[in-house]
């Protein structure tokens, strides 16, 4: 058998071959590649050197090969670290509070309630609704007039009568006016962490709050 014909396809077509085998074992990367491109250089007609053009055409991939997987191994080094610090950030979070983008949070009688209302422009007038779980207003407070931003909301847990409230879920509806109407606009409401769940799977850690259930850590807004 002639060895040019032998060896006709070049280190590219042999790869290309092994392509499918490659996505299913993950065993051909840049050690057998170059391999392969020793073999041939080794197997090929004295008489019919290899172009010196597909030669380093070669090469060019040879190079890409490896800093694909040099990047590859960068970039699961950057998920792994990213993985660790937000699952360590989690676990320090037990026993504290947090803020999240929600209308509805638990009252411990006593306490002070505390969150924020997110305010998109500045308006003449705002005001805050609190009802208790059965739907029923419990407390309300005018704000006023209110620049755009965010503004700290404050509830000493007394109804309207100044009559302390008993624990549970409440839930706020701040109002503002724009443009001659009334609309509901965001609060940010606090709640205690009492344990942390962490992805097997490289999700973000899940919190679970008092009175709200589990939360993920990517939605927190606030750490107090």
């Amino acid at each position: 058998m002639d060895v040019n014909a032998a060896t006709s396809n070049s280190v590219l077509g042999q790869l290309s071959s092994a392509s499918s085998e490659e996505a299913k074992s993950n065993e051909l990367g840049k050690d057998e590649f170059l391999t392969l491109l020793v073999t041939q250089m080794n197997n090929q007609n004295p008489l019919e050197p290899q172009d010196n053009g597909e030669f380093i055409a070669q090469l060019a991939q040879f190079s890409s090969l490896e800093g694909i997987d040099n990047l590859n191994d960068t970039v699961s080094g950057f998920v792994s670290s990213y993985q660790s610090s937000a699952a360590l950030e989690a676990t320090a979070l037990v026993g504290r509070q947090v803020q999240v983008r929600t209308d509805t949070a638990w009252m411990s009688e006593g306490d002070m309630f505390t969150g924020v209302i997110e305010l998109p422009v500045t308006s003449p007038e705002v005001k805050v609704s609190i009802y208790d779980e059965t739907g029923q207003l419990v407390r309300n407070v005018d704000l006023g007039s209110q620049a755009a931003g965010n503004h700290d909301l404050i509830w000493d847990g007394l109804n309207n009568s100044g009559e302390p409230l008993p624990s549970g879920l409440y839930t706020v509806k701040a109002e503002a006016r724009m443009d001659g109407e009334m609309y509901q606009v965001g609060t940010l409401l606090g709640a205690n962490v009492n344990s942390v769940t962490l992805g097997n799977d490289g999700s973000s850690p899940v919190l679970n709050l008092a009175g709200l259930g589990k939360v993920s850590l990517d939605d927190v807004q606030t750490i107090m």
